[in-house]
């Protein structure tokens, strides 16, 4: 048996946050705003791994007034979803994800993106592709205010 998931999250951009995407701190003049630490591309990959369990989203199991999960790290989150999936007796076999963002520059960072997230996932590194898009100076993230991403999973029983 497997199943696939798609997610996708958006955060606008503030002057003065510490920017978190994919695990890691990146550095850049302004940071996602969120709940959590806002780490878009980790809250993508969590909604594709509840849309293949078949349960809901990101913001209906860590709620955005739940004073537990403020400031919290996405990694803690994704771990949690993770471990959920193993209870089932499932695991992620692949996992993609875009990142679209105008600045700042994301290939290079992806190495250690990889390094953060493949042991939460349970995934060697060539079984999670990270790719990078701008917005072609279109709306909000084409102007540099905000970050969106889409991941898709697939997950199965692990042979």
């Amino acid at each position: 048996m497997m199943r696939s998931g798609i997610g996708y999250d958006l955060h606008r951009l503030a002057p003065g946050r510490t920017l978190y995407l994919g695990g890691i701190e990146i550095p850049h003049f302004a940071g996602l705003v969120g709940h959590s630490d806002g780490d878009a591309l980790i809250h993508a990959l969590i909604d594709a791994i509840l849309g293949a369990m078949g349960e809901g989203d990101v913001g209906r199991l860590f709620p955005d007034d739940d004073p537990r999960t403020e400031g919290i790290r996405s990694t803690t989150l994704l771990r949690d979803v993770c471990a959920r999936l193993r209870k089932k007796k499932l695991a992620v076999l692949h996992a993609d994800a875009v990142v679209v963002a105008e600045r700042p520059k994301l290939g290079p960072h992806f190495p250690e993106m990889k390094k953060a997230l493949c042991p939460i996932l349970g995934l060697p590194p060539d079984r999670l592709g990270l790719k990078a898009k701008t917005n072609e100076g279109l709306g909000l993230i084409g102007r540099g205010r905000a970050i969106a991403c889409w991941a898709v999973v697939l997950v199965g029983r692990k042979a």
